[in-house]
């Protein structure tokens, strides 16, 4: 079974990035907008309990914190992906890191980059076009996030929520 983690936005948020995911994310029906902690892996259900465990555990050794985005990026030219960015925070980094230490062996392809992916598997020239009249705009907007979630994967490639982990030790 796959899994992953990450965290949603506000439906704010959400809104404003489905608005571009509907006509440029090959995904928009599948996973509603959010922030990749840890990209699919592959647990059984056996396994999958432990790491649960583990997630509750970094969950209480954060507090929450400020989302903030502002602006739209791009991975070109390592790939055709348009993207709302989130600053990265020294809670957001850390967060990230206490996730990752719980897959030992089990490195990401890419280094973290927290974003909300707006479009992707486009062509060259799509994505010159919709990143080209998107860049300038400014996409400022701040939230509070307070909890994270674990998504399991069903047979028909949509996510949906395995289990909600709420930040802090008052959580």
């Amino acid at each position: 079974m796959k899994f992953g983690v990450v965290i949603f936005p506000s439906k704010s948020l959400q809104d404003l990035a489905n608005s571009y995911r509907k006509r440029y994310d090959p995904h928009y029906a599948l996973i509603p907008p959010h922030v990749t902690l840890k990209s699919a892996f592959e647990a059984s259900e056996e396994e999958i309990k432990p790491i649960a465990d583990k997630l509750r555990q970094s969950a209480k050794e954060i507090e929450p914190f400020l989302l903030v985005t502002t602006k739209i990026s791009s991975f070109q030219p390592v790939n055709n992906v348009i993207y709302i960015k989130v600053n990265s925070t020294p809670e957001l980094e850390a967060l990230h890191t206490k996730i990752s230490q719980e897959f030992p062996g089990d490195p990401s392809e890419y280094s973290f980059v927290p974003h909300i992916t707006i479009g992707q598997k486009l062509s060259n020239d799509e994505h010159f076009d919709v990143y080209g009249s998107l860049r300038m705009l400014k996409v400022e907007h701040k939230e509070e996030i307070d909890r994270f979630h674990l998504l399991y994967q069903l047979e028909n490639g949509s996510w949906t929520v395995y289990e909600t982990f709420r930040l802090g030790k008052e959580a």
